[in-house]
């Protein structure tokens, strides 16, 4: 035999020479549930290992990041039922803790890179990404509402704004209003291709988001979330976000979608980030904490798979512990 492949496997030495996927804590963007409050620190039930937290419990959190090389927060508040009504609009509210917060971040930490999350549900006592009317989804009128909550974030301090909501030309409507405002340099990072998914169960919990049990309600997200069945239609959102004005096309979930990353990352020149999704971490966990997978072998392996897939960026729970892992020399 000629051909050999596992001459270059024999040693760790030469399997570095040809190690082809690299992944470090830079690609990495560490998830952050914001409450209002002080001295706050909630373990979420479904999803072990990530809190939900107050801002002076943020700070240290952020600055530990910091010191390990994850440079890249998301941030998602988790607001009261009393501060929500059917337009979301403590989303632009100047008492809204969530763009105070991350006002104080950036003063204390302005080397980080703070991302946004701009959406209807969290403010919204309907729970949904859009205007309620009717039973339905109402697209066009929802636009001025995200508009809105664009300008507060960018005001805040958000260096990238991340539109969840998958409302059909939001990208083109908030990068003219932010454009218009003096924002020319806040980036967006487009949810490009966000599934209608089963695996956002944690983070629901999380943020008290799900959409309200109500008749008039829709009671799922599939008139504007993506049908898991499709792929080629992530492309249609490729080309529009793109076209918009989008800096980042995002897909979400990330594992079952490696195929979707993979395709995304074929055609198009713009960041390609994936967002690793709350139920995809809790499955890892538990099946770890049983002692059916070892969690500092699986975890590193996973989110090697969705860097090697194609996504630049990986947004995971799982970014601390990898960025831990990667200073001491075990990954």
């Amino acid at each position: 035999m000629l051909r050999r492949p596992r001459r270059n496997r024999r040693s760790a030495a030469i399997r570095g020479l040809v190690t082809e996927t690299h992944l470090t804590p830079h690609h990495l963007v560490q998830p952050i549930f914001l409450l209002d409050g002080k001295k706050i620190r909630e373990e979420v039930s479904s999803l072990p290992g990530t809190y939900r937290l107050s801002i002076d419990q943020v700070l240290p959190e952020v600055e530990a990041c910091l010191n390990l090389g994850i440079t890249s927060f998301i941030m998602f508040p988790a607001v009261p039922d009393d501060r929500k009504n059917k337009t979301g609009t403590y989303g632009y509210h100047a008492d809204n803790f969530y763009l105070k917060a991350a006002t104080e971040i950036k003063k204390r930490f302005p080397e980080c890179c703070l991302i946004s999350d701009v959406a209807m549900d969290p403010y919204s006592s309907d729970g949904h990404d859009g205007l309620v009317s009717g039973g339905r989804i109402l697209n066009d009128e929802t636009l001025p509402i995200l508009g809105k909550m664009s300008i507060a974030q960018a005001e805040a301090g958000f260096d990238i704004l991340g539109p969840s909501d998958m409302m059909d030309g939001r990208i083109g409507y908030m990068r003219e209003t932010l454009d218009e405002k003096g924002f020319t340099e806040t980036g967006i990072m487009a949810y490009t291709a966000k599934y209608a998914s089963a695996f956002y169960g944690p983070f629901r919990d999380a943020l008290d988001s799900a959409p309200r049990e109500d008749e008039d309600i829709p009671k799922d997200k599939k008139t504007y979330q993506m049908n898991p069945a499709n792929q080629r239609e992530a492309l249609i959102e490729a080309e529009l976000d793109t076209a918009e004005g989008a800096d980042f096309l995002m897909v979400k979930p990330a594992l079952n979608y490696l195929d979707v990353i993979a395709l995304l990352k074929q055609n198009s020149e713009l960041p390609i980030a994936a967002y690793h999704v709350s139920g995809e971490c809790a499955m890892l966990l538990a099946a770890s904490r049983n002692g059916w997978l070892d969690y500092e072998k699986a975890m590193p392996e996973t989110l090697l798979s969705i860097h090697r897939a194609g996504a630049d960026v990986i947004i995971t729970y799982f970014a601390r512990d990898y960025a831990e892992m990667y200073r001491k020399g075990r990954i």
